[in-house]
């Protein structure tokens, strides 16, 4: 069952806005990538190229975060939970469709080998001095 966002909060996920996604290291030490992301339906959409370390620790243990940025950095939402579904990226359907979210333009590497992963967030947080986006989740 998707996680209930307040329509403010869907509405500011639903930007091309930075991205930082936190995972565990197999050590049990957390590590953080800037990445992007899309939001769809209550779920996070992330690529990664095959060869990146994060994709063996998320396979490890599929507990994550992402905290997504306004312009300004103390306004920000971080979500947290689990990747649900990891998938080759053959065509690159995924990250193109990421990259037009961010850059406007189709990914450049056509040869890459890139991953999928989408994450059923199952609880969220708002920092934003404003209250334009105020609440918590749980």
């Amino acid at each position: 069952m998707p996680l209930k966002i307040p329509s403010q909060v869907d509405e500011f996920l639903r930007r091309p806005n930075p991205s930082v996604m936190g995972c565990v290291r197999p050590d049990g030490f957390p590590m953080t990538v800037a990445t992007w992301y899309d939001w769809e339906d209550g779920r996070i959409l992330v690529n990664m190229d095959a060869g990146r370390r994060r994709l063996a620790w998320i396979k490890g243990n599929p507990k994550v975060s992402l905290t997504v940025f306004a312009d300004d950095w103390y306004r920000h939402v971080s979500l947290y939970g689990l990747v649900v579904s990891l998938h080759d990226d053959t065509d690159l359907s995924d990250i193109d469709r990421l990259a037009l979210r961010y850059s406007g333009n189709a990914f450049r590497s056509r040869t890459a080998k890139r991953v999928s992963a989408w994450i059923e967030p199952h609880g969220w947080h708002v920092w934003d001095p404003s209250g334009e986006l105020a609440g918590g989740g749980p």
